[in-house]
């Protein structure tokens, strides 16, 4: 198998890329991208640090972001599992990818730029849900912005319905062939019910 090692070696392989694929790109969210954003509920957060990269799933039960200016976005960092990953990341390294989704809509919205953390009190108690606040927010400054093709999403068939996965193991399974004494049935049935107690903090 032999490995492309350079930049001239890839781009021999490839067409230029399409006009509109650059022209596409803003490092200010307009207005129309401003309403897409605000109704996407689901996003993806890279990051890099020391250690490596991280992506994890961010959502909520309304916009996955605040927008508070043009170049401005803020994020609430739910309770999760407490590693961790993508906050450690952003102290050491402050550059940051998101990738917005909306169900049943083929295109993506993607933003690069960077990030800082933020435990103002007055800032994280204006998250709250149930008397719950955030530990974090998250500040992200907007260097470019774009929407990505729909391809991908369409090749995939993300939103399609299908019955395809009805077979993969649960997240049980997937912890009990890791550790073998663990009690993955118990963990997958009590799951639901844990989450919905601890969905916010």
């Amino acid at each position: 198998m032999e490995i492309i090692t350079t930049i001239s070696e890839l781009e021999a392989l490839y067409d230029n890329a399409s006009p509109a694929s650059l022209d596409k790109v803003t490092p200010v969210i307009t207005p129309m991208y401003r309403t897409w954003i605000e109704a996407s509920r689901f996003c993806i957060l890279s990051t890099v640090g020391t250690e490596g990269t991280d992506a994890t799933p961010r959502g909520d039960d309304g916009p996955v972001v605040r927008i508070t200016d043009s170049k401005t976005l803020l994020m609430p960092d739910w309770r999760g599992n407490n590693r961790l990953d993508n906050l450690r990341n952003i102290v050491i390294d402050p550059r940051i990818s998101l990738m917005f989704m909306i169900p049943g809509n083929c295109n993506l919205v993607r933003i690069n730029g960077t990030a800082k953390l933020t435990a103002d009190p007055e800032l994280c108690a204006s998250f709250a849900k149930k008397d719950i606040h955030p530990k974090i927010v998250i500040v992200i400054t907007v260097d470019e912005l774009y929407f990505q093709c729909a391809k991908a999403i369409m090749r995939s068939g993300l939103w399609n319905g299908t019955d395809d996965t009805l077979n993969i193991p649960t997240a049980g399974d997937l912890i009990k062939e890791i550790q073998k004494n663990f009690d993955g049935e118990t963990y997958d049935n009590s799951y639901l019910d844990h989450a919905s107690q601890t969905i916010w903090g």
